[in-house]
């Protein structure tokens, strides 16, 4: 299944029908918290790692995607359908690629029940799968949550190892948050650890904010999760995370986020497509320890890159969708310019470390090829316990901007004078700003690109208005030193004197001399 068929899961329609069912009565059950979960995640660490030993049926195993796609969950039988609260939660059938049966519970005054699978929650009819013949303990692929007064539409879904993902207020879903990277972008395989059991804690009737706890488990770590989850625009998360490795873990990702990115005018080296530009996210943004905010346009590289920014006590980073343009997207069909963007406002235990991203070459949409992630500087080692809380924003107003101008959009395309016969290769890069007091400058204001590349020089380099935007254009060539197609770093900011008027524009930059 590619990507773009697995967006259209959580997107599903809903059909109706009664109550759901609990596992086991609750008659002298251990009271259930955030504590007791850590206390389940540390024991659950201390043993090694167990696979899950139970394999699903062959009828859900190998369902065809059309086949999958037409199970509905039943309206009606939604966690809370009757109860005249503000949350619903609704559940997703095993099949396909989501073959790793995943415990839910409900918690009232402190109590877990778990809820049980049972065929009828769910409609079948036009799967190919005999409800008779499904164990009644199958288990459950993930969920999504519903949210007053609509509750036809998911404001969030947690769907395929530790991923989740939510919506903002245009309710459209776009890129995707996990639990927890292991080993990501190093040179062997991946771990991807799962979120193996989820527990819902009953809201108020007027309740606004929904509680998930989540118990994650993989052959490198466990861990225990606490959601807030607060739909609006932008919807609000904060988690807090206990995790317990079991062995040395080389590179861990914190808070990451996974997107797309395929092409845009910064980078058109896929350029079959009709379409101009075709991205969930187009740029890494930072607010470092010291209060810099940095821009970082997204490519999609002929290699893979793995970028790393060192920091200490970062105020936040993310992915951002900053272009809402439809017309630099012109597609009708998934919306690329209403696709939520995503920060991270850490809380604690985000002290030295650096936000890394990887970059990975894709030929086409269906794939996330973007990863961006905290990696804590020093050891992870077996039998510690690292503590984490930090905040998710979901939407396209984020609470943290900066106050200088910021990058409006970037382009790229051969260097040199129009028309005149070039002497040498070079790249020419057009960042355009916008914000700040960009609009309020005068047109002869003495403004300076400031420019730092990590080899190569520069050149044609200029500054000037751009009144569509009410904010100034940088433009300027860069002449690699050689033939070599090592990357350059680009680093770029405007400024008046002595005083900076914009956030600093990142570019690393792969020379490619045109055949």
């Amino acid at each position: 299944m590619n990507r773009r068929e697995l967006l259209k899961v959580s997107g599903y329609a809903l059909v109706g029908v009664s109550l759901l069912r609990f596992a086991h009565a609750d008659t002298g059950a251990p009271r259930f918290d955030y504590a007791a979960l850590k206390g389940q995640a540390r024991a659950l660490a201390s043993k090694p790692y167990a696979a899950p030993a139970k394999a699903v049926p062959p009828a859900v195993a190998h369902m065809k995607w059309d086949a999958f796609q037409s199970i509905r969950f039943r309206e009606d039988r939604a966690l809370w359908a009757g109860d005249d609260l503000r949350f619903r939660v609704q559940f997703f059938h095993l099949g396909m690629q989501f073959r790793r049966p995943v415990r839910m519970h409900e918690v009232v005054d402190g109590v877990a029940r778990e809820i049980a699978y049972e065929p009828s929650l769910f409609d079948l009819t036009q799967s190919g799968l005999d409800a008779a013949t499904l164990p009644r303990d199958l288990g459950f692929a993930g969920f999504r949550i519903n949210f007053a007064p609509d509750f036809q539409r998911d404001v969030a879904a947690f769907l395929g190892a530790s991923y989740f993902r939510a919506v903002g207020g245009t309710m459209q879903y776009g890129l995707s948050a996990r639990g927890l990277a292991v080993d990501c972008g190093l040179p062997r395989a991946e771990e991807f650890p799962d979120f193996v059991a989820y527990w819902f804690e009953r809201p108020t009737a007027d309740a606004t904010t929904l509680v998930v706890y989540a118990l994650l488990d993989s052959p490198s770590i466990a861990g225990a999760y606490r959601f807030e989850i607060t739909p609006g625009e932008p919807l609000a998360m904060r988690i807090d995370t206990a995790l317990y490795p079991r062995k040395a873990i080389e590179r861990l990702g914190i808070a990451p986020l996974t997107s797309m990115f395929l092409t845009a005018p910064n980078d058109r080296r896929i350029h079959d497509d009709w379409r101009p530009a075709i991205h969930d996210s187009d740029g890494l943004a930072m607010q470092t320890g010291h209060g810099e905010w940095i821009w970082r346009p997204l490519v999609n590289p002929p290699a893979v890159h793995v970028s790393t920014f060192a920091d200490d006590a970062p105020h936040g980073f993310g992915l951002m969708q900053r272009d809402r343009n439809f017309d630099h997207y012109q597609d009708d069909g998934v919306f690329y310019d209403r696709r939520p963007s995503l920060w991270v406002e850490p809380l604690s235990g985000f002290a030295k470390g650096a936000v890394d991203l990887l970059e990975i070459p894709i030929a086409h949409e269906s794939f996330d090829n973007i990863v961006a992630s905290w990696n804590p500087a020093g050891a992870v080692e077996a039998g510690t316990e690292l503590l984490y809380a930090y905040r998710l924003f979901w939407g396209t107003k984020m609470p943290a901007t900066p106050s200088l101008g910021t990058t409006a959009m970037t382009w790229s395309g051969i260097g040199g004078q129009v028309g005149g016969k070039r002497a040498h290769f070079s790249w020419r890069f057009v960042v355009d700003f916008a914000g700040g007091e960009l609009a309020s400058l005068a047109r002869d204001a003495k403004v300076e690109p400031v420019i730092t590349l990590s080899r190569g020089t520069t050149e044609i380099v200029s500054a000037r208005p751009l009144d569509a935007i009410r904010g100034w254009r940088a433009m300027f060539d860069v002449v690699p030193p050689d033939a070599s197609q090592a990357p350059i770093d680009i680093r770029l900011f405007l400024r008046l004197g002595e005083k900076a008027l914009t956030e600093t524009w990142l570019c690393q930059w792969t020379p490619a001399r045109p055949a």
